[in-house]
């Protein structure tokens, strides 16, 4: 893997984080401090709704809106199925009635025979909330260490796909396994980062884990529903927890205060990481000096230019986002298929980049020039696979349609960087497009027209934009004439510089 820095920019109202190879941004993460992001937060919530039908509940934590779960989410329908003997525990509804089959063909017990209306329920986030959407929940609780995460209502022990060596993930399978109680009943997972570590510090992050759980329930206890109960790591602290890897050569904050509290996280959670941070010093803001700023401005735009020419068309919309490949100026090779495989190469990688940097998710559709040589096809399609499999978010590319789209999925779990920073236009309310000057025009004329049919004033005054007026002055000044003639009033103009083009108003008088 290439070498990497990671550049923190930390201010009292936003953290910002951005993964850095070869001079290139890879990733950016954004966490403004008056939208704290909520994955893997704890809650005892409040069951305020059952919907059997979606087999889902509404929970109320205490949040904007009512979070939504799902049974197929919820630990206490597995362990009836496991055991239909058993007693889920006081407070959880009776009876276990016939199973549902859930969409990924699952089998669960209905959802209104676990849950109620007013049951208090523990909960973890396990997706922000996205656009219109409530947060969605687990019960299936995990917290995550800096080298395990602990599952309490799951005895599973399992290992990182990333960790490759058999050899390794099978001696770190061992020293858990020797480490866990005979009583302990939760599980654990080792993560990426506990590749080289020893049974001691395996053990040090299992009794944080198991400290931290107990902190939680001793607060389910005390607290009323809704309450917090457990609050995930800031976004610089999980920097140092989930991104720093071997590859990581430094991590350079912009802040003393931020760079301080850092270290001292660093040294009492990850130790490794502390010869790493470095303040930076230089008198160019530390984004600006790694040109962070331009490529955001520039993942905030629809096109993307290749080097070789080519450009990409993002267009991401509420249902699922598309990608439009284009050779633009591009000439190269001896003939044309040769100029069009380059480019479909070269917009695998671009595409997986931008994906990262703007964090978007859901279903991708993926528009490549077409290729008539199926071996291109298939190295193009190998490529893109190749380069998403660098992604910390679970991504699957399902190949070439009939139609010559390509399908892939990447786990949204937050929202996008242009959600994040931007708004619907107010001018054209997020269509993209505003009504032309002409058709504002003969928007008015008609309305005058039905006006005049209803009421019976001595002028009409037309108030809009320059645009739209300066067009009523001049090459629609007939048309303004032949309606004023019809009705048998008269139409006065008058500018109003504040109006957006789409904006009129006509004063009847």
């Amino acid at each position: 893997m290439p070498a990497e820095e990671i550049l923190i920019n930390e201010s009292v109202h936003e953290t910002r984080v951005a993964v850095v190879q070869q001079g290139a941004l890879q990733e950016l993460h954004l966490e403004r401090a008056a939208t704290h992001g909520l994955v893997g937060n704890v809650y005892l919530g409040k069951v305020t709704r059952v919907l059997p039908g979606m087999q889902s509940a509404f929970v109320e934590c205490g949040l904007q809106r009512a979070a939504f779960i799902h049974v197929a989410d919820l630990w206490q329908a597995k362990q009836i199925q496991a055991n239909p003997s058993s007693n889920t525990g006081s407070g959880q509804a009776q009876g276990h009635g016939t199973a549902t089959t859930s969409t990924n063909g699952q089998h669960h017990i209905p959802i209104e025979k676990i849950l109620y209306e007013g049951q208090s329920l523990l909960v973890e986030v396990l997706k922000d909330p996205i656009s219109t959407k409530g947060a969605r929940l687990t019960t299936q609780i995990s917290i995550a260490g800096r080298l395990l995460v602990y599952l309490p209502h799951d005895g599973h022990l399992g290992v990182s796909q990333k960790i490759e060596s058999e050899e390794e993930r099978n001696q770190l399978r061992a020293m858990l396994q020797s480490l866990r109680p005979a009583d302990e009943k939760g599980g654990f997972i080792v993560r990426t980062s506990a590749e080289d570590a020893t049974e001691e510090n395996l053990k040090t992050d299992m009794e944080y884990l198991r400290k931290r759980w107990k902190q939680v329930l001793e607060a389910s206890r005390l607290k009323p529903a809704p309450s917090l109960l457990y609050q995930e790591l800031r976004l610089s602290e999980r920097t140092l927890r989930d991104l720093v890897n071997t590859s990581t050569q430094r991590i350079l904050v912009d802040s003393a205060s931020a760079l301080k509290h850092l270290s001292e996280f660093a040294q009492a959670y990850t130790p490794s990481v502390l010869d790493r941070l470095k303040l930076h010093t230089g008198d160019r803001p530390l984004f600006e000096l790694h040109a962070v700023e331009d490529e955001i401005e520039r993942a905030l735009s629809k096109r993307v230019d290749l080097k070789s020419g080519g450009y990409l068309v993002i267009d991401q919309t509420e249902a699922l986002t598309t990608v439009d490949v284009n050779t633009g100026g591009f000439v190269s090779g001896k003939n044309f298929d040769d100029t069009i495989f380059k480019t479909n190469l070269e917009a695998a990688h671009a595409l997986a980049r931008q994906l990262r940097i703007r964090n978007l998710g859901g279903i991708i559709i993926i528009d490549f020039i077409d290729m008539a040589n199926v071996q291109h096809r298939e190295a193009v399609l190998q490529e893109l696979r190749r380069a998403v499999a660098k992604d910390r978010t679970k991504s699957s590319v399902s190949g070439f349609t009939s139609l010559g789209l390509v399908e892939m999925t990447r786990k949204r779990t937050r929202e996008s960087l242009a959600h994040l920073m931007c708004e619907a236009c107010l001018v054209c309310k997020g269509k993209g497009a505003v009504k032309t000057a002409r058709t504002i025009c003969f928007e008015i004329l008609r309305e005058i027209d039905r006006e005049a049919r209803q009421f019976n004033p001595k002028e009409f005054r037309i108030i809009g934009s320059q645009d739209v007026i300066d067009l009523f002055l001049e090459e629609e000044s007939q048309a303004l004439a032949s309606l004023g003639d019809s009705i048998g009033k008269r139409i006065s103009l008058q500018v109003e510089t504040q109006y957006a083009q789409e904006q009129y108003d006509i004063v009847l008088s």
